[in-house]
Formats: structure tokens, C-alpha cells, sequence
């Protein structure tokens, strides 16, 4: 009675495995069937993977923004995470300072009508990059965003860049970027006039396509004052 090697049930199921996936493996040879399916393989894990760390980084937010659940937020995250806000320099390192900076200074700082935009998401091998714009009323001194500067009640829309990179299935820590002239401007803490920077316009770019490209350039002229 024949009987199959442990070789030939390798390429039997090599050869299943791409044929479920939509692959013509008959005119491959031996080789190339297991090189294929490996690389199908090391696919999917991957893909396993940053579904993953996709599910942790939206209940991550979730649990800030949604639930302003400083325990929730903190569960999502490895033993020595940190934070850092990058235009401000605010944030932490080590689990019971950001456990802190979540508590005092971040989730009960968030205004009221905070609200998130995506436009777009990026998923690497560990790490999840968002794009989005943030629109919020200054009604409450921002520590994170805004320190020391005390209600406007000034609307602000402002795109944001939020890295969130992971140790297993954990965050390790987080890197937010935004223009902070665009906000001070929208605040009005700060005059746009005869400086290279925007306020609301950015938003309405990327949101709208609204304005038109390079409307700084040949504004300022050599006789302008700063």
C-alpha cells in the first residue's frame, strides 16, 4: 500500500492553500508552490496582525474620546507607554505618569463638542497612523493642546496626524502632530497678517477642497513688515 511523505502533504496543502486564494498553482513547480505559500501565509498573519492593533487603536480612542474612561484607556496599553503631543510638548512617560497626565490633564480637558474627522489610515507592521481633522469650541483650557491659555469660545478646525505604535497587541506610545499657528490664529491669540501660516483654510482643504493652492506665495512682498 503506498503511503504519502510528509513532503507531499506539504504541497498538497501549499497547492489547496492557493487555489483557495484564487492562485492557478498546476503549471508551478515543487519550489515555487511552497515559496508561494509561504508568502501567502506571512500575507495573512500580517494582515491578522494589523487587524489587531486596528481594533485596540479604535478602542483606545474610544475610551478617551468616547467614553473618557481613564482605565479603559490605560488597559490598551504595554507597562511603560508614553505620550507626546508634539507642538506643546505635552504628555508622559511611565504607566502611573500618563495614567496622570490622562486623569488630570487630557480627558477632562477635551471640549465639549470635540468631534474627529477621518480622511485617512495608515496600518504598518506596528504601528497605526491616522489622519484626520479635529474640530472643537475652546470652552475649557485645553491642557494638552492649549496650555495656559484660558477659554475663547472660539471654534477651531484643525488637521491632526496621530502615530500610534504597538508592542503586541499593546500601545507603546503615541506621537500627535498639528500646526499650532493654525490653531492660535483661529483663537485669535495670534495675527496671521504679514506671516506664511493659515488658520481655518487648512481644514477646508482637506475637507472641502475649498481656496485655492499657494495663495501665501508673492503675498508677502520684500517690503513686508513682520
Amino acid at each position: 500500500m503506498a503511503t504519502t511523505s510528509d513532503g507531499e502533504v506539504r504541497i498538497g496543502r501549499a497547492r489547496t492553500l492557493l487555489e483557495q486564494c484564487g492562485i492557478e498553482a498546476g503549471h508551478l513547480g515543487e519550489k515555487e508552490v511552497l515559496a508561494r505559500a509561504e508568502q501567502v501565509a506571512g500575507a495573512a498573519a500580517r494582515y491578522q496582525e494589523g487587524s489587531s492593533m486596528v481594533e485596540v487603536w479604535d478602542r483606545h480612542l474610544a475610551s478617551e474620546f468616547g467614553a473618557h474612561d481613564v482605565d479603559a484607556t490605560m488597559d490598551t496599553m504595554v507597562d511603560d507607554p508614553y505620550l507626546l503631543h508634539v507642538p506643546v510638548l505635552t504628555g508622559d512617560s511611565g504607566r502611573a505618569q500618563v495614567r496622570r497626565f490622562y486623569g488630570d490633564h487630557f480627558i477632562p480637558k477635551i471640549p465639549a463638542d470635540w468631534e474627529i474627522i477621518e480622511i485617512s489610515r495608515t496600518v504598518g507592521a506596528d504601528q497605526v497612523v491616522d489622519e484626520m481633522v479635529a474640530t472643537f469650541t475652546h470652552d475649557v483650557e485645553v491642557d494638552f493642546l492649549l496650555p495656559g491659555l484660558p477659554p475663547t469660545r472660539r471654534h477651531v478646525e484643525v488637521p491632526i496626524v496621530a502615530i500610534g505604535a504597538f508592542r503586541g497587541d499593546e500601545v507603546r506610545y503615541e506621537h500627535i502632530y498639528w500646526d499650532q499657528a493654525s490653531v492660535l490664529v483661529q483663537i485669535g491669540v495670534l495675527d496671521q497678517a504679514g506671516l506664511p501660516v493659515t488658520g481655518v483654510e487648512q481644514a477646508r482643504k482637506l475637507l472641502e477642497d475649498a481656496g485655492p493652492f499657494n495663495a501665501l506665495i508673492g503675498a508677502l512682498g520684500p517690503g513686508s513688515e513682520r
